[in-house]
């Protein structure tokens, strides 16, 4: 029997389309406590960047690079997530940087369609052979701002990038041509849900015009042949330590206090 994470089918789905929902990545339990550490983590909040969109509405975004022993450093190292991504990219897989993306009611912004490769690439990574996974730490939905996707647009490879408003992102032409060929997706999920998806893949989402959060989790990950050939502010290869996926809930809600340091500083990077 087979112990990879995921099927045949679930790879060659992700292949064909450029990212892949999980559901249930983590269970109910796991899910209270990443909530719970993530909302009372003033480490968290102290390190936050806000991120303005066109309107000027805005999200908060923590970023770190490398992931330690608390619950987000557990989620990150999960043998569950890194596997998957190993077998969805073909390679040992390190990790690139990890960020929360919080979108609080009423206020959280926007995101302009982009790919990560789009700045990953200025990063020195020669190959869009990247992923992140996005894990909605809460139920995410169209009126809280989830994300959207442009299905099989990392087929198109890289997409030129500029800047709007202080955000990053694709060059709207292409964009445009790009939304009248392909599908449309809007990514709703439940909390504890993944979704996985290729660094070349167009993504957006709206802002959150409901009563309800949209904090997400996004693990980003780099393939070992892919190390960049010259530094930037994300990490060049170090081998992965991976943990049990139960190491989650023995770690417990405990935040970044405990192991992680934040950068706060000025980064051209967006993220659904």
């Amino acid at each position: 029997m087979s112990t990879s994470p995921l099927n045949e089918q679930q790879v060659a789905d992700f292949q064909q389309d450029g990212y892949l929902f999980v559901e249930n990545l983590l269970d109910a339990e796991e899910v209270n406590l990443l909530q719970t550490a993530a909302r009372a983590d003033a480490r968290m909040r102290e390190s936050a960047m806000t991120i303005a969109d066109t309107s000027g509405r805005s999200t908060n975004l923590s970023l770190w690079n490398h992931p330690g022993d608390d619950v987000y450093g557990m989620v990150a190292r999960s043998e569950r997530v890194v596997g998957s991504m190993e077998q969805l990219l073909g390679d040992e897989v390190y990790h690139y940087h990890s960020k929360m993306s919080a979108k609080e009611p009423k206020v959280g912004g926007a995101w302009e369609w982009h790919q990560d490769y789009g700045y990953w690439y200025q990063n020195g990574c020669l190959w869009p052979d990247m992923a992140s996974l996005f894990l909605a730490v809460d139920t995410c939905t169209r009126e809280n701002g989830c994300l959207q996707v442009l299905r099989g647009s990392h087929l198109l490879g890289r997409i030129e990038h500029g800047t709007f408003g202080e955000q990053t992102g694709a060059d709207p032409e292409h964009v445009a041509e790009a939304a009248k060929r392909l599908e449309l997706v809007y990514c709703e999920m439940a909390a504890g849900t993944g979704l996985y998806f290729h660094s070349n893949l167009l993504h957006r989402s709206d802002a959150n015009e409901s009563d309800q959060p949209r904090w997400g989790l996004i693990c980003c990950y780099n393939t070992k042949h892919n190390d960049p050939y010259k530094q930037a502010h994300h990490p060049g290869y170090t081998p992965l330590e991976k943990v049990p996926h139960e190491a989650i809930k023995q770690m417990g809600a405990v935040g970044s206090a405990a192991a992680q340091e934040f950068l706060r500083q000025e980064d051209d990077e967006t993220t659904g």
